[in-house]
């Protein structure tokens, strides 16, 4: 007889203006970990560092992450951490900032600690040194609230999904005022992000009654907001509500996991950088036409929101935020037709071995997915 969990974090503060939950923490010293420039630019890194202060803390800042943080980032970090001794690990940022902090917390804890048994889910316990607080800066990726984080191992460009039940943070603070400086490239990838973190939960094959109520209105708040955030940034009631819809899109894949477009859009953009929501919104109609054959959870879907085809809306959705319908055509990556084909049985073969195609709910073959990334490359209906 098989069980299943449902796990999210302890406390999820979300509205606008929570970032001051920060003061509420109780510890000696916190590091905040995050990316590039947008978090110290807007004031956010500076407000976060104020509040822990009222609360106690001394604080140390490891900053410079990168959009796809390597295995050596989070190598150096778990170095910095193990140096400075703090009590909470908090990252504010996007997905990157993220992943990388809990792939550090790793090393901070276990000192030596191989990332090829990272890599194999051979995962050492977490909390003996440290507890987690996420802050994220986009409506997307949810590691704010999930078991899994991406890294990259450049030197074989491969990007491998982490899962650890421990990574499942203490503490998730989702403010929507600091996902409103996303810019609306940024705000339209993250977002569909989140709608394909959401469909492939409800489709996926550990899908369950705890999971898939989530996943349905994540869906639905996707399609009724992202459209009014990409255009005016500074609408908050539908930055709110995309970031409820990431965090709630979360809660379900991190319990009911993914499926091959997650598998596919890890390996492409391993690869060639295309960034993960990107990849995702543009494979996620082709793999919806795909899967059809053997599940009728779409079906299901349709049925709730009232529509005709769930691929057509959103291909739709697409369109309206800035998403090309084929790789070929991409507006912000360029990949070029002989670097493609060059790699495709490669990235083919590793796209079937990825964690994610294990709950994908047609079972698949690293041949059809090669023939879903040509049809997704250059446009082409699916027809197997």
């Amino acid at each position: 007889m098989t069980y299943s969990t449902f796990q999210v974090p302890r406390t999820i503060v979300h509205g606008v203006g929570c970032l001051k939950y920060l003061k509420n923490l109780e510890g000696k010293k916190a590091v905040l970990v995050t990316g590039g420039s947008s978090m110290k630019r807007f004031g956010f890194l500076d407000k976060a560092k104020a509040y822990l202060e009222e609360g106690g803390f001394e604080v140390l800042i490891i900053d410079g992450v990168e959009p796809d943080p390597s295995v050596k980032t989070c190598l150096e970090g778990g170095k910095k951490m193990e140096e400075f001794g703090p009590d909470w690990i908090i990252p504010i940022g996007g997905g990157s900032a993220m992943d990388a902090a809990k792939a550090m917390w790793i090393f901070y804890e276990h000192p030596g600690y191989s990332f090829e048994k990272l890599a194999n889910f051979d995962n050492p316990p977490l909390r003996t040194k440290a507890r987690m607080a996420c802050i994220p800066s986009t409506s997307g990726t949810a590691s704010e609230i999930t078991a899994f984080s991406v890294i990259t191992d450049t030197e074989n460009e491969i990007k491998y999904p982490l899962v650890h039940p421990d990574f499942v943070p203490d503490v998730a603070i989702c403010d929507p005022i600091i996902a409103s400086k996303m810019p609306p490239k940024i705000t339209a990838q993250t977002g569909m992000d989140v709608m394909t973190h959401a469909v492939e939960a409800f489709v996926s094959t550990s899908a369950d009654d705890y999971s898939s109520p989530l996943a349905i209105r994540a869906i639905e708040l996707v399609f009724e907001n992202l459209k009014k955030a990409y255009d005016n940034g500074e609408d908050l009631d539908a930055r709110e509500k995309m970031h409820d819809a990431s965090t709630i899109a979360g809660m379900a894949f991190s319990n009911a996991s993914l499926g091959i477009v997650h598998s596919m859009a890890h390996k492409i953009g391993g690869i060639f950088h295309l960034t993960h929501g990107e990849a995702n919104a543009i494979m996620l109609p082709y793999i919806i036409d795909y899967n059809r054959k053997s599940t009728d959870r779409y079906d299901v879907i349709e049925k709730i929101l009232g529509i005709d085809d769930l691929a057509e809306e959103i291909r739709k959705l697409n369109k309206a935020v800035g998403i090309s319908a084929n790789i070929k055509d991409g507006k912000n990556t360029i990949i070029k037709e002989n670097e493609f084909l060059e790699v495709l049985d490669k990235m083919s073969e590793n796209a079937f071995k990825d964690a994610c195609t294990l709950t994908n709910p047609r079972e698949t073959s690293a041949e059809d997915i090669k023939k879903i990334y040509e049809a997704s490359y250059y446009g082409k209906e699916i027809d197997f």
